[in-house]
């Protein structure tokens, strides 16, 4: 089974970028989206059924054209879970999951810092975040949170950890939260097959930031540790072009 997380930065612009062309060649058999910046109704849903999607959710920011996320499966869920009850959270569109019988795959968007205000809606929502998985794992075992978290987690992970070590992604509370969220029972998938430098999956639109790989490892599929012994192959696909991020995979014996 190959699943993929995408922040695709607006879904229609993705769209006419040959988003669906390469949905269509890469084959996923679930793929994650994050600020998708649509409504349901505001999409062409025949799309998705004809790339060979036929089991698509999607969970809206109620404002319009921000932020919301969405699953697009080729295997049909036992239930969808869009939001996670808690309005602080829902309100911005930013959690959707789909449960099988065996596991449990997530798509998440968690907030940036872009300023103080935002910053502090970020950290209290990363800490409601740890309480209500550590709340769910209760009854789900098998776990997949895909998404972008907007963090990194490492030097390693940012390409100028010295610049930015006052910039929200790479704060210390922030890289702290990662590790405790880690420490809890979670795999970083990427870094469980790989610690090569340099491997981003976001780069800032300014300076021909992605052309030099001036970037930012802020997307992550995250499993829990009962899945480890199912891992097969996790990537950062950095050759796609439809965003400012791309998409990254793994790959499971599921």
């Amino acid at each position: 089974m190959k699943i993929i997380s995408y922040n695709v930065n607006g879904i229609r612009a993705a769209i006419r970028k040959g988003f669906l062309n390469w949905l269509v060649s890469e084959d996923p058999d679930i793929i994650c989206l994050q600020e998708i910046k649509a409504l349901k109704e505001q999409l062409d849903l025949t799309l998705f059924d004809q790339a060979g999607y036929p089991y698509h959710y999607w969970f809206s920011a109620q404002k319009k054209g921000y932020s919301g996320v969405a699953i697009l499966s080729k295997i049909k869920p036992i239930h969808v879970e869009y939001g996670t009850g808690i309005e602080s959270m829902d309100y911005e569109g930013r959690n959707i999951r789909i449960d099988f019988k065996d596991f449990s795959v997530m798509s998440l968007y968690l907030p940036s810092g872009t300023n103080l205000d935002r910053l502090q809606h970020k950290l209290e929502y990363m800490d409601m975040f740890q309480d209500y998985i550590n709340s769910l794992r209760s009854s789900f075992d098998n776990l997949i949170i895909a998404g972008d978290y907007n963090i990194c987690h490492r030097a390693i992970d940012i390409h100028d950890p010295i610049r930015n070590k006052n910039v929200s992604g790479f704060l210390p509370v922030e890289r702290e939260w990662m590790q405790n969220f880690i420490d809890s029972g979670f795999i970083d998938s990427f870094r469980y097959f790989s610690n090569a430098p340099h491997s981003y999956s976001w780069w800032s639109y300014r300076a021909n930031s992605r052309a030099n790989n001036k970037g930012w490892r802020i997307d992550y599929i995250m499993v829990t540790n009962s899945v480890k012994n199912h891992l097969k192959n996790s990537e950062i696909l950095n050759n796609i072009f439809h965003s400012d991020h791309c998409p990254i995979s793994v790959e499971l014996n599921i």
